[in-house]
């Protein structure tokens, strides 16, 4: 005997008939009862009866009788969610081993089927965020990471266990970046968000992307600092491959290479993605480039939304309403006269010979009008200007303007330019340290070095966080960087300028100007003390 090999099941055919609760009636109450079973299962709770899942399902869904449950919980059986084993545990007579009595658990495939749909819920209702924590923690992995490359003999588990932090903390926050600028995008296009709690937040969400923006501008371009420096010591390498090398140590004999060179493909990959993020090459522009220009771009439109909502509060004119008032009345116009006249009245379809051309013209169209219907072989001739026929317009051209000269405030501006500058360069002049000093040691400044201190100071004091002692932060230019340090002695310092006397706690300071070519870096200081 032989069978049909075209009749025969499919081998590894995927089933998806647990997914058939999904589609059919009641597939509110079925999920309910597979969430029922999830919870049971985090409890060690194998088995369940049926009036077990009926006392577990919220009071607003649970259905009045048990016999329902248990409908649906042979359907689930049926389509292969769940399993059922006879109820032998609780039968006193033979009555009772005969009548129907099942005790149901998950099989894989409804348990697969749930996580699937887990998985769905989740990015289905994920919003993101914006982590600027992430990025503190993104510069202190960098950090620890730097130390471990500048040994010997790097260890190859603190090194796994900082570069798995580091790209743990990066995909989080690439992830959460996308999701959140998706979410934002259709918060800005009105899309499933309530007029009345975008209005609500809007303030909130500003100020949210503002302070992200200022912390990605400080920061990133830090990372990107920490990333050329890893990639300059050409350490790098020789950190993947030990990390690969632990990760493969538990594979089997027969394939401790390939999984090693799977590895280390694998944190190469992970390596350069994290690289690309933050630091632009080429023609490319980094990740963080990118979202930063886009998160920058949402303020204005998250403005114009809000203009656009008070217009339509405020009576203004809208098209749009316009248009859907102007079809209601096509919809509640009697016949299809009063349409076309509508129609003619609304977009001005009239004949030619009816414009207006003068008084005369008027005075004898309103003495004797003429019908929209009138042929124009029968209609009297309009009489319009020579003027009108032969230019087209009624307009008296004079004689045109001569082109101004402006090369003198070109000039005027270019000097202005270069002066501003030259005041520029001599302000970070004034303000680099050469080393570590106080800040009672800058003695005085001029209004416009005194105001570039001001922003530095703001763009340290901005990443200082509870429980720190030092920072380093970067001019939003890129061309000054400031490295602050509180110090215990609590003395006060004082910056004398031409308009007063600036006071406040010393601090060890440094100050570099970025832009010279000559300069020698000198020791960083780390960036974060325990108090």
């Amino acid at each position: 005997m032989t069978t049909d090999p075209s009749r025969q099941a499919p081998i590894d055919r995927p089933d998806y008939t647990p997914f058939t609760h999904l589609t059919v009636p009641n597939s509110d109450l079925y999920r309910l009862v597979m969430g029922t079973f999830l919870a049971a299962k985090e409890r060690f709770a194998v088995h369940l009866r049926p009036e077990d899942v009926h006392a577990a399902l919220p009071m607003g869904h649970r259905p009045v009788d048990v016999d329902s449950v248990a409908k649906a919980l042979d359907s689930l059986v049926e389509w292969g969610n769940l399993r059922a084993d006879p109820d032998t545990a609780r039968v006193t007579a033979v009555e009772d081993f005969y009548r129907k009595r099942f005790i149901y658990q998950l099989t894989r495939a409804g348990e697969a089927a749930e996580e699937a749909l887990a998985g769905y819920d989740e990015a289905l209702g994920r919003r993101g965020a914006l982590q600027a924590v992430a990025l503190h923690d993104i510069v202190t992995q960098l950090r620890a990471l730097l130390v471990i490359a500048a040994e010997e003999e790097p260890d190859a588990a603190k090194a796994h266990l900082v570069l798995s932090s580091l790209t743990g903390r990066f995909e989080a926050l690439a992830e959460n970046a996308r999701a959140f600028m998706g979410s934002l995008q259709r918060t800005i296009d009105l899309h499933g968000v309530e007029v009345e709690a975008f209005l609500a937040y809007k303030d909130q969400l500003i100020r949210y992307l503002e302070r992200f923006i200022q912390d990605l501008i400080t920061l990133g371009g830090r990372i990107a600092l920490l990333i050329g420096e890893l990639e300059g010591q050409g350490r790098v390498t020789t950190l993947l491959e030990l990390v690969a090398a632990r990760e493969a140590a538990d594979a089997a004999p027969d394939e401790t290479e390939s999984a090693e060179a799977r590895a280390y493909v694998r944190w190469l990959a992970r390596w350069a993605g994290l690289a690309s993020w933050f630091v632009s090459g080429g023609d490319r522009e980094s990740q963080a480039r990118l979202l930063r220009g886009r998160a920058l771009g949402a303020i204005p439109q998250l403005l114009a939304v809000v203009r656009q909502l008070n217009e339509r509060r405020a009576g203004r004119s809208d098209r749009s309403a316009d248009f859907r008032t102007l079809a209601r009345w096509f919809a509640e116009a009697p016949d299809d006269a009063a349409r076309h006249r509508l129609w003619r009245t609304a977009f001005g379809l009239h004949p030619a010979r009816h414009l207006t051309v003068d008084a005369d013209a008027l005075a004898e169209r309103a003495a004797r009008p003429v019908p929209p219907s009138t042929p124009w072989a029968e209609a009297e001739p309009l009489r319009i200007s020579p003027q009108l026929r032969r230019t087209g317009s009624y307009e008296r051209r004079g004689k045109p303007r001569k082109v101004q000269d402006r090369s003198e405030d070109r000039r005027l501006l270019a000097d202005i330019a270069d002066q501003q500058t030259a005041e520029i360069t001599a302000a970070r002049g004034r303000l680099e340290t050469h080393g570590v000093t106080r800040l009672s040691g800058l003695g005085e400044l001029d209004p416009l070095a005194f105001g570039l201190f001001l922003q530095l100071l703001g763009d340290a004091l901005a990443t200082w966080r509870p429980g720190i002692t030092s920072t380093i932060a970067t001019s939003n230019d890129g061309s000054m960087e400031i490295r602050l340090s509180a110090l215990a002695d609590g003395t006060a310092a004082e910056v004398h300028t031409p308009g007063g006397v600036f006071r406040g706690p010393d601090h060890r300071i440094e100050i570099t100007d970025l832009t010279r070519t000559d300069r020698t870096p000198g020791p960083r200081p780390p960036a974060q003390e325990d108090r």
